[in-house]
């Protein structure tokens, strides 16, 4: 690091992506990426006057998109905001609505980004264990009514859902607090929180394309809450970077929406081939999870969860493995195809011998 870097982020802890080697073919079953391609009519989507108009500013508002997702999740155009990713939306989240001297809770086994994005903005934050069943503890979200929360939904890397009636429990314990529901994986078999946004002014939704909508590489994440929440972040936006969705984004995206039934289709196929996965683990002994999210959790008594990474990549095959109290023997498994996850199989029982 250079000498001009603030003290505070010297002994700053980034995140840390999952694998994306470039020198070696794996089977990816380590970032939940999709498997499968986007539409045909998202390929299609682009002309020529898309790219020569790439001189040109987006639309800041992308009014086009917002009023496409507005009409699928049944909201209003003013009740939907747009951004680099969901990831975007936790950043402008934590920066609009916490203080430094503000408390935030979430589960201590989750999507770790929570804590980088806490310490970047310096907010302080507090872990609420999950039971010993790996599900969320509501009534431990439910006795801080002043705290915000973030709650992802279904949790990761744990895909356990909660259950909207808990969800409406937490919101209606703190009416004074914000409740974010962090839903990047809920359009694999969970229910969205995004109905309840019209019944309470402190929930807000933030879901992505890059996981059913095979978009990862467009970087497009939306949130829907009550309108005064959108202009909050927008107020955020426009104050870092207002032109921070790029057209071809916008413009693929929109295709996207368009081939709805499409990605609907590839979703059941990859809830169907997570079912075979689960029994195919458990046949080999492992214990699995029950996931509503395009992955599974598992982990195999007569394996460690750092020996099953490192053996499952000489093999060819990436998963994810965090050396971390209570999780330190589960991995988290991405849902690949069905020959990707026979591969998978294969190369378990191979293993075990």
């Amino acid at each position: 690091m250079s000498r001009f870097l603030k003290d505070r982020y010297k002994s700053f802890q980034s995140y840390t992506p999952g694998e994306q080697p470039q020198d070696q073919e794996y089977i990816k079953l380590n970032t939940n990426e999709s498997p499968y391609p986007p539409a045909p009519e998202v390929i299609r989507a682009l002309n020529e006057t898309d790219l020569e108009k790439l001189r040109l500013y987006p639309d800041p508002t992308g009014r086009k998109l917002k009023e496409k997702i507005a009409a699928l999740y049944d909201v209003k155009p003013e009740n939907v905001f747009l951004s680099n990713g969901s990831d975007d939306i936790l950043n402008f989240s934590f920066m609009a609505f916490n203080d430094a001297d503000d408390n935030l809770i979430f589960p201590d086994i989750t999507y770790s980004f929570y804590k980088v994005i806490a310490g970047l903005h310096d907010v302080s934050y507090r872990e609420v264990p999950l039971k010993e069943d790996f599900t969320i503890d509501v009534d431990g979200f439910c006795s801080d009514t002043r705290s915000n929360v973030v709650i992802p939904n279904p949790n990761a890397p744990t895909g356990i859902e909660l259950g909207l009636d808990s969800i409406r429990r937490i919101a209606e314990a703190g009416r004074d607090r914000l409740v974010l529901v962090d839903e990047a994986y809920v359009d694999f078999g969970g229910t969205s929180a995004v109905p309840l946004t019209k019944e309470y002014d402190n929930i807000l939704v933030s879901q992505t394309f890059s996981k059913s909508r095979s978009f990862a590489g467009g970087r497009l994440g939306f949130a829907m809450g009550n309108e005064s929440l959108i202009k909050d972040l927008e107020l955020i936006q426009y104050s870092t970077n207002p032109y921070n969705v790029n057209r071809l984004s916008m413009i693929l995206a929109e295709a996207s929406l368009d081939a709805d039934d499409y990605y609907k289709e590839n979703s059941m196929k990859i809830q169907k081939t997570r079912q075979w996965t689960a029994s195919a683990l458990e046949s080999l002994g492992a214990k699995v999870l029950p996931s509503k999210a395009n992955f599974v959790f598992a982990s195999v008594p007569a394996m460690s969860g750092q020996d099953l990474y490192s053996g499952l990549k000489k093999r060819g095959i990436l998963i994810r493995h965090w050396n971390q109290p209570r999780i330190e023997n589960w991995v988290r498994i991405t849902i690949g195809t069905d020959q990707q996850m026979e591969k998978l199989a294969e190369a378990m029982k191979e293993m075990l011998k």
